[in-house]
């Protein structure tokens, strides 16, 4: 396939991917999406080393767009969806850390201790969990 033919296929599939997580990340329960993300995935492609670029790349470039505005949870949900189908194992990471009258959240994918996903959260306010 040629590269601009990839690029097109893989950030098509990070459109869709990115929008069905944002949904999910608004409208199904917590416990229910935990559930789902600890899932393995059906089959280990151990040759598939070279997508993991490809989707990240796809991921980071869909999701900065304007009018995406994608978080780092739908962002990590959508890049784990797209490794779970190319048969790439990964974990699910949620931070939270403290920044004196609001907290900070993150998430992140991790591939064997190396980190895919980054970028920050929008802070959130202690009392009730929302942004701010």
């Amino acid at each position: 396939m040629k590269p601009t033919t990839l690029r097109r296929v893989h950030l098509r599939e990070a459109t869709v991917m990115l929008v069905m997580a944002q949904l999910a990340a608004r409208f199904v329960s917590p416990a229910r999406l935990l559930a789902w993300v600890n899932r393995p995935p059906r089959r280990i492609n151990r040759f598939a080393v070279d997508e993991i670029d490809w989707v990240s790349w796809a991921i980071e470039t869909i999701g900065a767009k304007r009018w995406r505005k994608a978080r780092s949870l739908p962002s990590a949900l959508a890049l784990q969806m797209m490794l779970r189908r190319r048969g790439i194992a990964s974990r699910l990471c949620l931070g939270v850390a403290d920044a004196g009258e609001a907290a900070a959240a993150h998430a992140w994918i991790e591939l064997a201790q190396d980190s895919v996903v980054r970028g920050l959260e929008a802070p959130m306010t202690e009392s009730n969990g929302e942004r701010v």
